[in-house]
This record gives structure tokens, C-alpha cells and sequence, in this order.
């Protein structure tokens, strides 16, 4: 009676930890098929900033259509500028040589 009681003991806490691995097992799949598909469809919607620069003699530079700027460089050394109506960079010291801007748009 003795060997038959852990007998069944022993097969119970075989059974327990087989099936606990399984279980295990199969939770770890669907976690990760559920992350891709969620990581899949948040990535089609996650915006892009698509940025080019632009390039013009003399102290002012516009971007293209629908892209702003969001920097300025200056020749002669110049470092002040200013972003005038929210598409022009403007160099402001005299005798400018060169403007750049680096124009970006959210796609």
C-alpha cells in the first residue's frame, strides 16, 4: 500500500510539472506572435520625419513646399539667423555670402 501511495505521488508530481511546462511553453508563443503583430501595426502608423537640406547665395534660403526648416547655417562666419514666415531662413549679418537650411516634414 505504501509503494502504491508514492507510486501515485510521484506520478501526480510528474504529471504537475510536465504539464506546468507545456503550459509555460505555449504562453511564451503566444506572447511573442501577439508582440509581433503589435509591434507590426504600431510600426505602419508611427510617423517619419523626412528632412533635406537647402542651399542659396546671399542671406536668405526657402524650403520646399511643405517642409519647415529647422536650422539655420550662415557664411562669413555668421551665426545669428532668424526663420522667417515659418519657410525662410534669414541670415542676419551683412554682407552674407551663402544660407543653408535643413528642412524636415512629418510623412
Amino acid at each position: 500500500m505504501k509503494k502504491l501511495f508514492i507510486f501515485l505521488l510521484f506520478t501526480i508530481l510528474l504529471f504537475e510539472k510536465y504539464a506546468n511546462t507545456q503550459t509555460c511553453e505555449i504562453d511564451k508563443v503566444i506572447e511573442l506572435k501577439t508582440k509581433k503583430m503589435i509591434d507590426s501595426a504600431v510600426s505602419s502608423y508611427r510617423p517619419k520625419l523626412v528632412c533635406q537640406s537647402a542651399f542659396a547665395r546671399g542671406a536668405f534660403v526657402a524650403c520646399p513646399s511643405g517642409f519647415l526648416p529647422t536650422s539655420c547655417a550662415c557664411g562669413m562666419a555668421c551665426g545669428s539667423w532668424d526663420i522667417r514666415q515659418d519657410s525662410i531662413c534669414h541670415c542676419q549679418c551683412a554682407n552674407i555670402d551663402w544660407t543653408s537650411a535643413r528642412c524636415c516634414k512629418i510623412s
